[in-house]
């Protein structure tokens, strides 16, 4: 394993399932509890660690079977991808109890770390996709349908809150300079914190990919670049969930559930779920022939159950997995996708020879376009499944390809709601420009112009001076979503007011109307919320149920002129990181973020930056990694994420990426393995080892400069390791000192590792040849010592008070060493006091070149009386 300045793994094994168990030991190692999190929702265990307020969560995932699933799923795998998805769970349980221990989430709950099961990536996957699909979305159809009359849905034609905001386009070669294709884009989902993608690079002697994978999963199933071809994915959104309304009976235990022919017996059983702190809850669990019930509607009574292609069928589509590591071209990736399931995605696919592909991957099912809205009768035969699946292929790409959810004539016919056109236009008039991907990144122009034709066509005579003047800087604006905008900020806070108004609107009022539907789907349930994502849909049509808009935009203007001045748009569009909260360390470092981060863009801008206009400004949503594969040289790549490649708070790399993000700007995807810092491995040259019980093997490796001078700088320049007095070196200057270090027979730095994990770093030396020697009397056996324990990262309880005695022991092997020298700074309070404790005996303070030091000594007696070799 090696890393890069980042932190990001980059992992070498000789097989492919060596391979997937280092990804998934790296994986725990950096985000184990954002692992053992998603573990616990696949298997509706959330609120035995978390509390009731997660009890929503795990009803539904219980009731809709995920890890039933996923297991499933994965028992239907070849033997070949089993024994691979194997390894990397093989993996995670390696490091997940070392990875847990330097997590504070699990002591702040009083978790611990549980085995995962070779189905749990599966069932991770299926937790990240579930609310992906399309089925929440028809229960805001239904209820608006019951509401407002069948014809209102057309008002909140748009995509879901869950769905959208990602971009991905493709650049053809260029003959006349040689370029071969580029790739790039964004995808937008949740501001997860740890994010959703994990930044990695997986080689072995059959492929050498770099991408972006889920944490949890093995492998990179979206965004990839092997050197000779590279993809990326879009939401496709087609819609291939389907809700059906039931009828049961209970006689009983058992339940029958209405079919076409009759009553007919349904699966049943009962499920108890443990609450932190509450009472032990039971769940009904019950599977209709169309799929798990997962909701029942308050207002009919009726069940609801949920059919998706992964439970008819018995597979996500994991058996695309490693093939897709193994493509070399555009159409081995194509033949790769055509195993895959769910979710539905929009391909983009460029090989170094020319090829561009554009191909939609997963299953949309042949059914009555009916399903394509609602929930629907399950004992109406009309509504069942046909049996097959929409064909589709790939599609070659001659000019700049463009996929940005939005409808196009590869995804027509899958989907009902797609995205808005602007965002496509948008990049594609971008790129005929010739803008650099960074640009099209962060473009905050906002596509959309029906609000602004609104206060365009608006008469500004009954308005009040304030208002007036208002309308009058909105019009002149320029339509940029830039941070630091003051228009952007006074827009804003208009189309948020004039959402309010819409939602109390008399012909929008029966919408407020009691929902049907469990609270889990709130967001895709919520009037106000709903208004405000589809605000101009309903502006746009508000006539056609009666209503007026102009006295809506006058309300709004003169409101916020009333109000006090909104300010720029980055101090009211504040980054909203998801996190659950249970860790104060985390807590605060979202804090300093959020005060530290001003964003930019909005949901009709290329960056998709998205609020909910009307509830709250805060961004929830955005760019969770951005990409440009270049495949005429990969090392050109670049990539970014928002926050960093470790969930750990106290790592240096835990969001060391968020303020080049937030800038738009992009890091390199380093390629060459000479420039990484590479971890100790089985297969180092080991000079000590030693057992440490509670915390596992202690290794010292002598420091490779070539291999370790990135590792090094990352640790003696950060904060904490202010009393190194390195902090001001750069990579090269670390590099240079421990080649000189090296070239020494007095002095020695090692390499502390911990279960193959690089901890901190250790030096040995010889008083007399060293400054320190000058400054007190000298005795023969005297033998120096410094340690730097990793300050990114929070070492288990215990371990520093462990690792001084071991390195003494390493130490007193030599016979002729009699004392232990140190001298570390007379402020590092922390030091001196383990030093104490450790038995060493202070004597005078000395002025050494960089520091007032505290003269401290150890005797190989005193040592051998505190810590006597068992007989």
């Amino acid at each position: 394993m090696h890393r890069d300045r980042w932190g990001v793994p980059h992992l070498w094994a000789d097989t492919v399932d060596e391979l997937a168990r280092w990804q998934g030991r790296v994986t725990a190692t950096d985000r184990a509890w954002q692992l053992e999190v998603e573990r616990w929702r696949a298997e509706g265990q959330l609120a035995a660690h978390i509390g009731p307020t997660e009890l929503g969560w795990d009803r539904f995932a219980r009731r809709a079977r995920l890890d039933d699933t996923a297991r499933r799923c994965f028992d239907q795998l070849t033997p070949a991808t089993r024994r691979w998805v194997t390894a990397y769970a093989d993996g995670v349980n390696d490091a997940l109890p070392d990875g847990a221990a330097a997590a504070p989430e699990f002591a702040a709950t009083g978790s611990a770390p549980g085995r995962w099961r070779p189905w749990s990536p599966l069932g991770v996957f299926l937790v990240q996709h579930i609310l992906f699909g399309t089925f929440p979305q028809k229960l805001w159809h239904a209820h608006v349908a019951a509401t407002l009359g069948p014809a209102a849905r057309e008002l909140f034609a748009v995509e879901g809150p869950g769905g959208s905001g990602s971009n991905a386009w493709a650049l053809p070669a260029d003959p006349a300079t040689g370029r071969a294709p580029v790739i790039a884009g964004d995808p937008h989902r949740l501001l997860e914190l740890p994010g959703i993608y994990q930044q990695v690079r997986l080689a072995c002697p059959e492929f050498d990919v770099a991408g972006l994978a889920f944490p949890g999963v093995p492998g990179v199933p979206h965004f990839g670049h092997a050197g000779d071809v590279a993809w990326a994915v879009t939401n496709a959104m087609a819609d291939y969930q389907d809700l059906y309304r039931e009828q049961l009976r209970h006689d009983g235990d058992r339940v029958l559930v209405r079919d076409a022919d009759g009553w007919m017996p349904a699966h049943r059983h009962v499920e108890r779920i443990t609450v932190r702190g509450g009472a032990t809850e039971t769940v009904e669990v019950i599977e209709t022939p169309r799929g798990p019930v997962v909701d029942h509607d308050r207002h009919t009574g009726e069940a609801l159950s949920l059919r998706t292609p992964a439970r008819v069928t018995g597979s996500l589509g994991f058996e695309a997995l490693l093939p897709l590591l193994r493509a070399r071209t555009a159409d081995d990736v194509a033949d790769a996708l055509r195993g895959w399931v769910e979710p539905v995605n929009s391909v983009l696919v460029a090989d170094r020879h020319g090829t561009v592909h554009q191909l939609v991957a997963g299953l949309v099912p042949h059914r009555d376009d009916r399903c394509r809205r609602e929930p629907v009768p399950g004992w109406d035969p009309r509504y069942r499944w046909r049996g097959d699946y929409a064909a589709g292929k790939p599609v070659a790409v001659a000019g700049p390809a463009v996929c940005a959810n939005d409808r196009r004539d590869d995804v027509a016919d899958l989907g009902v709601d797609f995205a808005p056109p602007h965002r496509a236009h948008r990049i594609r008039a971008l790129l005929a420009e010739g803008v650099a991907a960074p640009a099209v990144h962060t473009d905050t122009r906002r596509g959309s112009t029906v609000l602004r034709g609104l206060l365009d066509r608006l008469d500004p005579g009954p308005l009040s001076g304030p208002a007036r003047r208002l309308r009058d800087r909105l019009t002149g604006w320029d339509g940029r979503m830039a941070a630091d905008s003051v228009e952007a900020g006074a827009f804003a806070a208009w189309r948020a007011a004039l959402v309010r108004h819409l939602s109390a609107h008399p012909v929008l009022a029966p919408l407020h109307a009691p929902g049907g539907y469990d609270p889990l789907f709130a967001p895709w349930t919520d009037p106000l919320a709903r208004i405000g994502h589809a605000v101009e849909g309903v502006v746009a049509g508000l006539h056609r149920l009666g209503g007026e808009v102009e006295p809506l935009v006058v309300a709004a203007l003169e409101e916020v002129a009333a109000g006090d001045p909104p300010g720029a748009w980055g101090r009211r569009h504040l980054l909203h990181p998801l996190h659950l909260g249970v860790s104060t360390a985390v807590a605060d470092r979202v804090t300093a973020m959020r005060d530290a981060t001003a964003l930019g863009g909005d949901t009709d801008c290329v960056l998709a930056t998205s609020s909910v206009p009307g509830v709250s400004d805060a961004c929830w949503r955005g760019p969770v990694a951005r990409y440009v594969w270049d495949l005429t040289d990969r090392a050109a790549s670049r990539w970014i994420v928002p926050f960093g490649v470790s969930g750990r708070p106290d790592d240096p790399h835990f969001a060391d990426q968020l303020p080049l993000w937030a800038a738009g700007e992009l890091i390199p995807v380093d390629t060459d393995w000479p420039d990484l810092t590479r971890a100790p491995r089985d297969e180092d040259p080991v000079t000590y080892q030693e057992t440490i019980p509670g915390f596992g093997e202690l290794t010292l490796t002598v420091v490779d400069p070539d291999a370790h001078a990135a590792l090094l700088h990352g640790w003696v320049t950060a904060p904490g390791a202010a009393f190194w007095g390195m902090g001001d070196h750069t990579v090269a200057e670390v590099h240079e000192v421990y080649s000189f270090v090296d070239s020494l027979s007095t002095h020695h730095a090692y390499l502390i590792g911990l279960d193959g994990t690089p901890v901190g770093l250790f030096q040995s030396y010889r008083p007399e040849a060293d400054p320190v020697g000058e400054r007190y009397r000298v005795r023969p056996g005297d033998v120096g010592m410094h340690l730097l324990l990793a300050p990114g990262r929070r070492p288990p309880r215990g371990l520093t008070t462990a690792v001084g005695p071991a390195l003494a022991r390493f130490l007193f092997r030599d016979p002729d060493h009699r004392r232990i020298v140190v001298e570390p700074d007379v402020r590092n309070r922390f030091a001196l006091r383990r030093l104490e404790r450790e038995g060493f005996t202070f004597a005078d303070e000395i002025d050494m070149p960089d520091k007032r030091a505290q003269l401290a000594f150890l005797t190989r007696e005193r040592f051998e009386a505190d810590h006597p070799v068992p007989a």
